[in-house]
């Protein structure tokens, strides 16, 4: 597994926030990105993750579609998980693109977006796995 400092891997997801397409980033409301090494037991439990599965990052929130208008929830948050990210991951270019990926899922869950949808959605722009 390659090794890069917390800086950096910071900076990494920071350009890929930025890189989000504008259309989406300019409704990115009350979101919180964070970064943690990898997930806690805890939430590989609540999450139903079995021993060999991994988790690259979670969205926690109320999806828009599903506030109906109300603007007085809590902060959505968006955890990477920097060591998993970096274990998946062949050299640094390639770190760049499973962050930037494992943002966008995320993203696409804060809009509303299911797994199937967004597995499609990969497909069509040539951003699947």
């Amino acid at each position: 597994m390659q090794t890069i400092s917390d800086d950096e891997f910071r900076k990494i997801v920071s350009d890929a926030i930025d890189n989000i397409p504008k259309k989406y980033q300019d409704r990115l409301e009350n979101v919180a990105f964070i970064v943690e090494d990898e997930p806690t037991a805890e939430l590989r439990h609540r999450q139903g993750l079995r021993s060999y599965e991994t988790l690259l990052g979670l969205y926690e929130g109320a999806p828009l579609p599903t506030r109906f208008g109300n603007t007085k929830v809590l902060p959505d948050k968006i955890t990477l998980f920097k060591k998993p990210l970096l274990a998946v991951s062949r050299d640094k270019s390639h770190l760049k693109e499973q962050i930037y990926h494992t943002i966008w899922h995320e993203v696409a869950h804060y809009f509303g977006l299911d797994h199937k949808r967004i597995d499609e959605l990969n497909s069509k722009s040539g951003h699947g796995q």
